[in-house]
């Protein structure tokens, strides 16, 4: 084990996600907040990112599989993102800051399939799993959370632009550091894109596409409706952010999990029931949603999505890894783009779009949130998508 080598990728993933992590959970408040920002408003800031990830990771895995190091492209992208975000911070208004919030989408979205490229790229000589790797993303997430919390409660949070602001600082440490990672040079590949579009031939790929483009549709119900609905039920504001982190600690165990029994794993069951036993915890998540109570189970299955994520979402970049052609490491820029683009991209963009319909219909004439039935929703979706990935999948 390359232990030098696996500290320079371990600390690129948990900037990475540090980045993402210090501004998305908390930057409504500031614009439902202070702002005065409608929730289609906020709705549209938040979707910036997702459009990024549709137009975006396809054309710089064309760059970095052709002609750019992938180390280079991260660099610039985050540089670029760190003034960005920075000029997001001053910003008061919904159309000055969409058309921010755009530029930024479009400079963020494909260092979340490039930080992934490199890491497989060097995993061989690391000499260990992409899952020890994986890890301190979500390491990363949790703790520059915990860090801003700690930080308002010393200094205040005034309009809420902090988190903007240390977004924007990590972001350039995130640029610079990207030039001390491994020279990861660009393969030269003719024709990336068309090569990881036809991957697409593979009706096991196309299967877990199709499936995988579902299921993060209904990963919406959660991220959007979680904290209200919580909130109903009981859970104090303040406890909140304590409750919510659940996820994220069974993710971290999921993953840590799998970096010592992956081979086991993978060899064991295989991707099909790896993948199937992903989709049924989302199932038995919303199933518990759906009931209601008691509170506690609902409060608990917040883990669930956490071991969702992790078998499903974390597990399927190790599968596009793995599924592509002999002489993967020349497209696989590309395929890694193609899987954010179908799963960050449309996935996530159209799932916020039908959860504020599906949120907006079930309401009662009060103006109260029919949970029960919004929940049964994404509770179909996610049995769907379970024994699709369990019929028709064959790994």
């Amino acid at each position: 084990m390359d232990w030098l080598l696996y500290i320079q990728l371990s600390l690129m993933m948990f900037l990475q996600f540090a980045v993402w992590g210090a501004w998305s959970p908390v930057l409504a408040a500031r614009l439902l907040g202070p702002l005065k920002f409608s929730g289609k408003q906020t709705g549209w800031i938040y979707g910036t990112v997702f459009l990024g990830c549709i137009i975006s990771p396809l054309i710089a895995g064309q760059l970095v599989d052709r002609w750019i190091a992938t180390e280079q492209f991260l660099s610039g992208a985050h540089v670029a993102g760190a003034v960005l975000l920075l000029a997001a911070a001053r910003y008061k208004t919904f159309w000055p800051l969409f058309a921010v919030m755009c530029l930024y989408g479009l400079a963020f979205a494909p260092t979340l399939a490039l930080v992934n490229s490199l890491m497989f790229r060097h995993l061989g000589a690391a000499g260990v799993s992409p899952f020890a790797v994986f890890v301190w993303g979500v390491i990363g997430w949790v703790l520059v959370g915990w860090a801003l919390a700690l930080w308002r409660r010393v200094k205040g949070s005034g309009e809420g632009a902090d988190c903007l602001v240390l977004a924007a600082g990590l972001s350039l440490v995130m640029g610079v550091y990207c030039l001390l990672l491994p020279h990861t040079p660009a393969p030269g590949a003719e024709q990336p894109l068309t090569e990881a579009l036809s991957l697409l031939k593979n009706t096991d790929f196309l299967v877990f596409l199709a499936v995988g483009f579902v299921l993060a549709t209904q990963l919406q119900f959660y991220f959007l409706g979680t904290a209200p609905y919580l909130g109903e039920l009981g859970v104090q504001s303040r406890n909140m952010p304590a409750v919510m982190t659940i996820a994220q600690v069974a993710q971290v165990a999921a993953m840590t999990f799998m970096a010592f029994y992956e081979k086991d794993v993978l060899a064991g069951i295989g991707f099909r029931w790896v993948f199937a036993i992903g989709a049924a915890m989302w199932l038995a998540m919303y199933g518990a949603y759906s009931a209601g109570k008691p509170r506690l189970l609902v409060i608990a299955s917040q883990g669930l999505h956490g071991l969702a994520y992790a078998f499903f979402i974390n597990v399927g970049f190790v599968y596009v890894n793995k599924v592509a052609p002999a002489g993967v490491s020349e497209i696989a820029s590309s395929a890694q783009g193609l899987y954010t683009v179908v799963i960050f991209g449309f996935g996530l963009f159209l799932g916020t779009q039908i959860t504020g319909v599906v949120m907006d219909r079930l309401k009662t004439p009060e103006g109260k949130f029919r949970w029960r039935a919004i929940y049964l929703v994404p509770t179909a979706l996610a049995a769907a998508c379970a024994a699709a990935i369990a019929v028709m999948f064959r790994g």
